[in-house]
C-alpha cells in the first residue's frame, strides 16, 4: 500500500472494511512505500484509533539509539497518532541489538510505543537479544510462516513458545505467485477446502489460526478477499484435515535456516 496515489482511496476503504469486520490488527512499516503505507493507515484509522492494534517496523539501518527514536517519531506523524502498540525491528543488519533495545526501551518509557519486538530473527539472534537488558520484553518475532514454508517449526517456534513469545506469521498464503499456485493447486488442500465449502486460501489461513500463539497478517485490498480472510476464522479443521495437510506440506525434518521475504 501507499506506492500509487491512484489507489489511495481503495486502500483506505480496504483497511476500514477490515476494521468493520473485527480484524483490528494493522501491520505496516516505514519501508512500505517509503512511508506511504503508514500515511494510508493513518488516514484509515484517524477517527477510530482506539479500535486498532497498530504495528509498524523500523529499518535496520535506522535502528540505532538515536535513529530508532527519530524513525519512530516520523512514523507517528505519518500514522497521525501519539503511540504505536507494537514497534518492531524489521530485520537485523549491522547495528548492535543492544542499541536497538536501548532505543525501544526509551520509546516505551516515553509512551511512544506500548510494546516492542523483532522481525526475521532466527534462534541464534533471538538467544542474543533475549539475554540483553530489555530482551525479556520482546513481544513477538514476525516471520515468514505458511504451509509452504514451515521451517520455523524445526526450532524457532518451540523456542518462542517456551518463552511465551507469540509468532506473527507474514505471507500466510504464500510469499510469491509461484508459492500460491503450488499451494492452491494441491489436490489435498483443494479437497479439504471443498469439504468445508471454503477456498484453499481460507484453509491455509485456518491452519495457522488454529494455533493460539500465532498471529496471522494476510494482505488484502479487494473487498471479497477481505471478507474471505475474515471467514477463515470460522473454519475448524479436523484431525484428519491436519494429517492430510502434513502429508501434502510436510513439516521440516531438520533445521531449516530462517527464510525471509
Amino acid at each position: 500500500m501507499g506506492e500509487n496515489s491512484s489507489n489511495r482511496e481503495t486502500e483506505i476503504a480496504a483497511l476500514r472494511l477490515g476494521l468493520d469486520l473485527g480484524m483490528t490488527l494493522i501491520d505496516t512499516a516505514e519501508m512500505y512505500g517509503e512511508g506511504g503505507a503508514e500515511e494510508i493507515v493513518g488516514k484509515a484509522i484517524a477517527d477510530r484509533r482506539a479500535d486498532v492494534f497498530l504495528v509498524t517496523k523500523v529499518y535496520p539501518h535506522n535502528a540505532t539509539r538515536r535513529g530508532a527514536v527519530e524513525a519512530c517519531e516520523r512514523s507517528l506523524r505519518r500514522l497521525q497518532t501519539d503511540y504505536i502498540d507494537l514497534y518492531l525491528l524489521h530485520w537485523r543488519e549491522d547495528v548492535p541489538l543492544t542499541e536497538t533495545l536501548d532505543a525501544f526501551q526509551l520509546l516505551k518509557e516515553r509512551g511512544s510505543v506500548r510494546d516492542y519486538g523483532v522481525s526475521n530473527l532466527d534462534v541464534a539472534d533471538m538467544e542474543e537479544v533475549w539475554n540483553l537488558s530489555g530482551g525479556h520484553e520482546i513481544a513477538t518475532d514476525q516471520v515468514l510462516y505458511n504451509l509452504e514454508h514451515r521451517g520455523i517449526e524445526s526450532d524457532l517456534l518451540s523456542w518462542c513458545r517456551e518463552r511465551r513469545i507469540p509468532i506473527m506469521a507474514y505471507s500466510p498464503v504464500g510469499h510469491s505467485s509461484t508459492d500460491q499456485r503450488r499451494m492452491f493447486s494441491n489436490a489435498k488442500i483443494k479437497s479439504i477446502a471443498e469439504g468445508h465449502d471454503a477456498t484453499p486460501a481460507q484453509i491455509a489461513l485456518a491452519w495457522l489460526l488454529r494455533q493460539r500463539d500465532v498471529v496471522v497478517i494476510p494482505k488484502a485490498i479487494r473487498p471479497e478477499h477481505i471478507r474471505e480472510n475474515r471467514a477463515a476464522l470460522e473454519i475448524e479443521l479436523t484431525n484428519r484435515d491436519l494429517k492430510e495437510l502434513d502429508t501434502a506440506f510436510p513439516p521440516p525434518a531438520h533445521k531449516v535456516p530462517l527464510e525471509m521475504n
